[in-house]
């Protein structure tokens, strides 16, 4: 769900159907997604990795690291070695009753598996770098261990004596898959600035590339058909483009007093399904005849 939680025309559909038996029972899972930025040669620029061609879900499109959020993600002992923010402050940013945090734990913890990057601090207060050879190689084998499921990212903290810098992470916007979808998460999307001194990979299993790129050039090389990407990474990407540098972008998902989600639905229309959003002309008149059906 790196930007995964629904799609529409001009983007990939994201596995949207008509075919689900019972879409009404088709589980939403939560979902925690990141966009790192940083500032490049030519502007503000995004990490992105692409899925892999053989996935069962977007396979082939880029997105932003993320994925669904694990039991491990709301093990109340994380608390105590999150920096920045607690579960009451994160579960009222988020709007629910608690264990909110779960979901900052999560963007660590997929940027980690997925991309190397590991947003922390050591027993001195100091962000985890992996200049050092020794250091990054021990860090490798950590990330192996928490992709494979063999060790928490809990536990590799309190081994290596690091704290998750969860107060560098803001929230910026929530989609919800639409009804019909075999797959549906309700999906989070966070921003931050990438830690200095790690430099971002791929597990080559997964995800098979990576790259920073600025968002206007994403999506160029999307409608120019070089580029794949579903439609919630599509409007992140356009949201990006109002933005010169990374600390706006961060500085602007900070200040966000609440963060209201975005629930598409689909109509079938001469050409196929399309996506229809709140706001649209159409959306008032498709969700009604839903209902009514």
């Amino acid at each position: 769900p790196g930007g995964g939680a629904g799609s529409g025309r001009g983007s990939r559909t994201g596995g949207l159907s008509r075919d689900v038996e019972d879409p009404e029972w088709v589980a939403v899972r939560d979902a925690a997604t990141v966009m790192l930025v940083r500032d490049g040669s030519a502007g503000l620029e995004v990490f992105m990795l692409r899925r892999n061609l053989n996935s069962d879900f977007v396979g082939g499109a880029y997105v932003f690291p993320g994925g669904g959020v694990d039991v491990a993600d709301a093990d109340e002992r994380l608390e105590a070695i999150c920096d920045g923010r607690t579960d009451a402050d994160a579960s009222a940013l988020l709007g629910v009753e608690r264990g909110g945090l779960a979901f900052w734990v999560a963007a660590v913890r997929e940027s980690f598996e997925e991309a190397g990057l590991l947003l922390a601090t050591d027993h001195a207060e100091v962000p985890l770098r992996f200049d050092d050879p020794d250091v990054d190689a021990r860090f490798l084998v950590h990330r192996q261990a928490v992709d494979s499921g063999r060790r928490s990212l809990r536990e590799v903290c309190e081994d290596e004596g690091l704290r998750l810098s969860v107060g560098r992470i803001q929230y910026f916007s929530r989609w919800i898959t639409p009804l019909g979808a075999p797959r549906r998460y309700d999906t989070r999307f966070f921003v931050a600035h990438p830690p200095e001194g790690q430099v971002p990979l791929h597990d080559d299993r997964e995800v098979v590339a990576n790259l920073w790129i600025r968002p206007q050039d994403a999506l160029d090389r999307h409608r120019a058909g070089e580029f794949e990407l579903i439609f919630p990474t599509v409007r992140s990407l356009e949201a990006l483009t109002r933005f010169a540098a990374a600390d706006q972008v961060v500085e602007h998902a900070a200040a966000i007093a609440r963060v209201e989600p975005v629930l598409p639905t689909m109509e079938e229309g001469r050409h196929g399904l399309r996506i229809v959003l709140p706001g649209d002309e159409r959306y008032d008149a498709v969700t009604s005849r839903r209902v009514d059906d």
